[in-house]
This record gives structure tokens, sequence and C-alpha cells, in this order.
């Protein structure tokens, strides 16, 4: 191989120059992500309150996550484009905003939103991720957390707009729409893949390799995992579960703080599971992936917990079982009754759940991405990531679960997700690095 250079576990690169629009295939990647979120975080907050609407939130959850993986299996294969599928995903994501913007849960929204918009919004992601961290070789975590936190918190403009006007819900999701198709079109225009083995020519991949700050916090994979090889170890599953666990709990959150009514709390909840991301990335690098990792799905618990406590009765008066929540016309604050009011109205203990649910809620979607890296190696992490990150689907099943129950019941059904975000919390320290004997505690 011409110009190749090994490092010391004979991993080849080629080193090259760093193209002078690096940074703005970043910056593109992160506003074509920041167009996306309202598909998700937006309906979520706005439009997902009774079982149709949380129903068609399950079902674009589960197209976003599978459009991911064929798109890079395509993509890395040379058989279809980064422009044509960015070109694709522009067009699917802004019909899905403007289906949204229907506001009815019926046929029209179900293909237009929930098929198409999660097929388009699944494109946009899986594509932009790889962009990134194929221009970025030598930090891909944490230049990919910080496009992914765009997903995150690219939503709080709308969920703003129509907190303050709610009439003009509608005029929100299409100004999106048509913000996505320019911002996703414009990335279309300028988003490139690295050559294979691109390695940037100012830092020594040498030297890289045999950094032992960073490979004590951060260590390499034992070798090179395909996608067929990884399949069969036992992390994947667990990844895989981790993110199942996680997700449906962060999706669960936007929906129930959007019941309370307290517009302010759900706009700090998105953001904050958005910024949060390139904090954790951050940490990870300091004090290990799989640490931050327990750290942040901790954090996620505890929120429950809070909210959970935010969402109890205060009246002597409460009645004896649940008030559902469709009879207050899916609001939690009024969930009450006649029994009295709830602490969500804004109470000190609904701001800390939001805190502390915001900062779990989002960072463990890069973590992952990152201990895919980790365990398995960089040559087939974008394929073996999106295995684990199809998982998602199945969080979105769980999610609407939660958020159906908790029309009933809101306070079991945080409940339950305390447990769904604390035990995977407890399992996460003991995930291993896959290939090195049981005997190296690694």
């Amino acid at each position: 191989m011409e110009n190749a250079v090994r490092d010391w576990r004979g991993r080849s690169y080629l080193p090259g120059p760093v193209p002078a629009d690096r940074t703005r295939m970043f910056w593109l990647s992160w506003g074509a992500m920041a167009a996306i979120s309202p598909l998700q975080y937006g309906y979520a907050g706005l439009l997902a309150r009774d079982a149709a609407g949380l129903t068609l939130l399950a079902v674009w959850i589960a197209c976003q996550a599978a459009g991911a993986l064929p798109a890079l299996h395509l993509v890395r294969r040379g058989r279809l484009g980064v422009r044509t599928s960015l070109v694709a995903g522009a067009a699917l994501s802004a019909l899905g905003l403007a289906a949204a913007a229907l506001g009815d849960p019926g046929p029209a929204t179900l293909v237009g939103y929930a098929l198409l918009g999660g097929l388009g919004a699944g494109l946009v992601y899986g594509i932009c991720g790889e962009v990134v961290s194929s221009w970025h070789p030598e930090r891909p975590a944490a230049r990919v957390g910080l496009i992914t936190g765009a997903f995150g918190y690219g939503a709080v403009p709308v969920l703003v707009w129509a907190g303050i006007a709610p009439s003009a819900t509608s005029t929100a999701l299409l100004v999106a729409a048509a913000v996505a198709a320019v911002v996703i079109g414009a990335a279309a225009r300028h988003l490139r893949l690295a050559p294979a083995r691109w390695w940037p020519d100012d830092v020594d991949p040498r030297t890289h390799a045999l950094d032992a700050a960073r490979l004590r916090v951060t260590p390499d994979a034992a070798k090179q995992f395909g996608l067929p090889q990884a399949l069969r170890t036992r992390t994947l599953p667990a990844l895989a579960l981790i993110l199942t666990c996680a997700g449906a709990v962060s999706v669960f959150d936007v929906v129930v703080v959007a019941g309370t009514g307290v517009w302010g709390a759900l706009a700090l909840l998105v953001a904050l599971n958005g910024a949060s991301r390139s904090v954790a990335m951050r940490c990870s690098e300091l004090f290990g992936r799989r640490r931050v990792l327990a750290a942040v799905l901790g954090s996620l618990a505890v929120g429950q917990v809070l909210l959970a406590t935010a969402l109890q009765p205060i009246a002597p008066t409460a009645p004896a079982g649940p008030v559902p929540l469709a009879a207050s016309g899916g609001d939690l604050a009024g969930a009450a009754g006649a029994g009295g009011p709830l602490v969500a109205g804004g109470g000190p203990l609904l701001w800390l759940g939001v805190v502390a649910a915001g900062l779990g809620g989002g960072a463990f979607y890069p973590l992952l991405a990152s201990l895919v890296r980790e365990f398995f190696g960089v040559e087939r992490a974008g394929e073996i990531h999106a295995v684990v990150y199809s998982a998602k689907a199945l969080a979105g099943v769980a999610a609407v679960g939660l958020a159906l129950a908790a029309l009933g019941d809101p306070v079991t059904a945080l409940a339950v997700a305390a447990v769904l975000a604390a035990l995977p919390a407890l399992a996460t320290p003991r995930l291993r690095i896959p290939g090195l004997p049981a005997t190296i505690p690694v």
C-alpha cells in the first residue's frame, strides 16, 4: 500500500493533507442533525399526547433506527453516494415534518411522518455520523458526539415557539420542514467520505497509537472485528440492551414532561439531552467510557425518581386511585382532578428531575458508539454501531408502552422507568473488551 504506515498493532494508515473544507463539512453535518431533531423531540413534546400519537412516534423511531444500517452498508460499498442519500434524506425529512404539521394522526401522517420521515431521518443520522468520523479518525467519538448533540437540542426553538403560541404549532413544524430541506440539501452538496484508511498528516498515527495516557483510559480493541464476528460476542447484545432500556426512558421523559404543561421544563430537558452528549464524551476521555456511561445512566434513573416524586398528589383529599391522564386532556398537571394539584406545576423537584433526566437522557448514545469502537475496532465500527443503534426500534415500543401506562398512573410508570435505567447502570462496569482473556482485568 503506497505511502501507508503501520502502528504497533499492524493497522494501516494513509496519511494525507487535511482538506480545506473539513470544518465546513463538520458544521453542515451538525446543522443537518439539528434539522431532523423536531421529527423526534418536537413531535414527542408537541403531538404525542394520546394512543394514536404515541403509536405514530413508535413507528417513526423504528423506521429511523432501521434506516441507518442499510444506508451505511450501501454507502460503504460504493453502491450509494453520500449526496444521493442526503438528498433523499432532505426530501423525506421535510415531508415528515410537513405531515406532522397536519396534526391529524391518520393515514397521511402515518405514511408521511412515521414511515417516510423516519427513513429520511435515519439516512441523515447515519450518513452524517459516518462522514464526520471518517474525517476525524484521531477523535471520532468526540466529534460524532458533538453532532449527535445537535440531534437532541435542535428541536428547542420549535418547542419554545409552540409553547409560547400553541396555536402556531403547525406553522412551527412547517417552518422546520423548510429549514430541513435547505440545510440538509446544503449538506448533500458538500459532504463526502474520506478515503479508506485516511489519516491527517499533522498527527503521527504511530505516536497516537502508542499514547499511554489515552490507552490507559480508552484502550483499543483487541482486534478489528467484522460484523459477523461482533454478532457472535456477548458484548454486542449487551450494548443493544443498554440502548433499548435507556432509549425508552429518554423518549418517555419527553412525553411525561410535556404533559405537565411546563414548557420551560420541556425545553430544558431537550436542551440538556443534546448538550450533555459532548460533555459526556469529554469526561469519558478523562475517566473512561464505562465509568461515565454508568454515571449517565445513574443520573437518568435518579431523574425518574425525582419526577415521580414531583408528580405525587400533595392535597390531603387526594383520591385513592390514579386519575386517568386522558381525563385532563393529556395534561399531567391537571391529572389530580378534584383531589388536588400536582407538584409538577413548577415545583423544585420537577426541575431537579428534568436536569437529572436531561443530563442522562441523551449522553448514552455517543458513549455507546464510542464503546463500539473501543470493543470492536474502527474498521467496521459504523456497521456494528448501526446494528446496536437499531435496538432503538425496540426502545420506541417500550417508550410508548410506558407513556400509555402513564396516562393512568404516571408515578408507577416513572418507577418502572427508573428500574429500566438503573439496571444497565449497574451492569455497565462489567462490560469487557471482546477477545481478551478473562483473567485480564479490563
